[in-house]
């Protein structure tokens, strides 16, 4: 039998983590004398250890090596967890190789331009949503508020379902900027099923991929932020792939100061092949 210390030095692992294994069922020691309340391991023991360590350096969790040793000695099953967790690295080489393209963009525009990170640039998902829509052409746009009031007007008595998150947007479907006529759609996440009203269209959403960016303050800034991720979309070799709309986090309708207004311009994304 061997005293912890010497186990902890033959198996290489610390005396404090082996009195964790023991807490937590995975390496109990043999015995523990009941006067002294030492901790002995058998010999025969070294060779659970050395498993437990060789699976917590291919990055399998404590849980999940409980799970192993249980049915390590059987080639199938043990194959399974290394396949799972092998195809888990390989999303986590992928993402890190993501943030490395990320950071290295993020360098040269910096390099560029020393305020090219006052608005930080994000890849996200935005998921599928089922949505209030009004979509009409307004005189300019900032009479958006138009299609507000009309949503207001026509669903006042449906006693809507916000969803959560209640995204809350507007969707710029011309091609170009213009100066009148322009074509805009607004949407709210909502939850449930509608009938349509003379200009209220209930529909669902696809999924999109976005590169985005939050600021906070009046429109003045718009023309700053839609720089910002138009170099982040040509450094990280993305090209455009819809209209470009905005997420009001704290709208002009929440705040009666534009200084206290949130938003997120976005823009759907793919990547170039």
């Amino acid at each position: 039998m061997l005293k912890i210390g010497d186990f902890s030095k033959l198996s290489r692992i610390s005396i404090r983590m082996l009195r964790h294994y023991d807490e937590i069922g995975l390496l109990r020691p043999r015995s523990i004398d009941r006067f002294t309340g030492y901790r002995y391991y058998s010999e025969e023991q070294l060779t659970k250890a050395v498993r437990i360590n060789a699976l917590k350096e291919m990055g399998f969790s404590l849980a999940v090596i409980g799970e192993i040793l249980i049915k390590y000695d059987d080639p199938r099953e043990l194959a399974k967890f290394l396949e799972t967790r092998r195809l888990e690295v390989q999303e986590e080489i992928e993402e890190s190789g993501q943030r490395l393209l990320l950071l290295d963009a993020a360098i040269k525009r910096l390099r560029k331009d020393d305020r090219a990170m006052n608005y930080n640039v994000v890849l996200k998902t935005m998921p599928q949503r089922y949505v209030a829509s009004v979509r009409e052409i307004i005189p300019a746009y900032d009479q958006e508020g138009l299609l507000w009031k009309r949503l207001g007007e026509e669903t006042g008595n449906m006693n809507l379902q916000m969803a959560d998150p209640m995204y809350s947007l507007a969707v710029f479907h011309d091609q170009g900027y213009k100066e009148g006529d322009v074509d805009v759609e607004i949407q709210i996440s909502v939850k449930g099923s509608y009938d349509n009203t003379e200009h209220v269209i209930f529909k669902t959403v696809p999924e999109v991929e976005i590169a985005s960016a939050v600021y906070k303050g009046s429109y003045e800034q718009i023309t700053d932020v839609n720089l910002a991720v138009a170099n982040w979309v040509k450094d990280n070799n993305y090209v455009y792939n819809g209209p470009m709309f905005c997420i009001y986090h704290v709208s002009p309708a929440q705040t009666q100061n534009p200084d206290e207004m949130v938003t997120e311009i976005c823009y759907p994304v793919k990547k170039t092949e």
